[in-house]
C-alpha cells in the first residue's frame, strides 16, 4: 500500500509540474480528443464526473443541462481549474475536488458518466481506476475515456518500451496495449464496450465507450 502511496505522488508531482504550461502544450494537441469525449458524455447526460479533470480545459464544452464534477490529484492543476470556472461562469460545474482516481470518494452509483481524458496511462494502477469508474457510474450509464494505445508489436511496440523510463518521469505510459482494456473488460462484471474510436494525433489515441450493463445492478444488490 505505501508502494501504491508513493507512486501516486510520483504522478501528483509530476503534474504539479506542467501546470502552468499544460494548456499550452497539451490544449490544441487533444482538442479534437476533448471534443470527442464531451460530445458522447453529452449523448447521455445527467449527473458527470470528469476524473483526471486538470486546468478545466473541458469544463466549458459541456452544456449547461448537466452538471460536472470534476477531479484531479494535482492540487495546482485544480487550481487553475477554479479559475477558469469562476472567470467564465460555469455554473454547471457543481465542485472540483483534489482526489486520487483509484480511489474515488463517492457513493457506488453516484454518476451517470464518467470521463477520464488521458488518465488511465497515467495512474500506478489503472485496472484498479477502471474499477472504481465503473463502480461509481449508476447502471445503464457509460464510462468515456481517451487514451493513448500502445503498438502490439513491431518497431513502435519496442520503441515504447524503451521509452517507458522518460514518460513515467514525465507523468504518463508509452507502453499501453489494447489488451489491457480488453483483459479488464473480460474480467469485469457487466462491462460492455460500445465504442472504440481512433483519434488524432497520429491514430495512436483512442476514444473508448463502455456501458455498466442493467443486470449488474441485481449481483450487486445480491451481495
Amino acid at each position: 500500500m505505501q508502494m501504491a502511496a508513493t507512486e501516486s505522488d510520483g504522478v501528483a508531482l509530476a503534474y504539479d509540474r506542467w501546470a502552468p504550461i499544460y494548456d499550452l502544450v497539451f490544449g490544441p494537441v487533444f482538442h479534437r480528443g476533448r471534443r470527442a469525449a464531451i460530445e458522447a458524455a453529452e449523448r447521455v447526460g445527467g449527473r458527470i464526473l470528469e476524473v483526471g479533470v486538470g486546468t478545466g480545459l473541458s469544463l466549458p464544452g459541456y452544456s449547461s443541462r448537466n452538471l460536472v464534477l470534476g477531479v484531479d490529484i494535482s492540487a495546482p492543476m485544480l487550481w487553475k481549474a477554479r479559475n477558469r470556472v469562476v472567470e467564465q461562469g460555469l455554473r454547471h460545474v457543481g465542485g472540483l475536488a483534489v482526489m486520487d482516481a483509484e480511489q474515488l470518494a463517492f457513493a457506488d452509483g453516484s454518476f451517470d458518466v464518467v470521463v477520464a481524458q488521458y488518465v488511465v496511462t497515467a495512474v500506478p494502477s489503472p485496472e484498479r481506476a477502471l474499477d472504481e469508474f465503473l463502480r461509481v457510474l449508476r447502471p445503464g450509464g457509460t464510462m468515456v475515456i481517451t487514451t493513448r494505445i500502445g503498438a502490439e508489436g513491431g518497431l513502435r511496440a519496442v520503441i515504447e518500451r524503451r521509452l517507458m523510463p522518460v514518460t513515467s518521469r514525465l507523468g504518463w505510459r508509452t507502453e499501453f496495449p489494447w489488451a489491457r482494456y480488453a483483459n479488464w473488460a473480460a474480467g469485469a462484471e457487466g462491462v460492455q464496450l460500445v465504442q472504440r474510436l481512433s483519434l488524432p494525433p497520429l491514430g495512436h489515441f483512442s476514444l473508448i465507450q463502455f456501458e455498466k450493463r442493467q443486470a449488474h445492478a441485481a449481483l450487486l444488490a445480491e451481495h
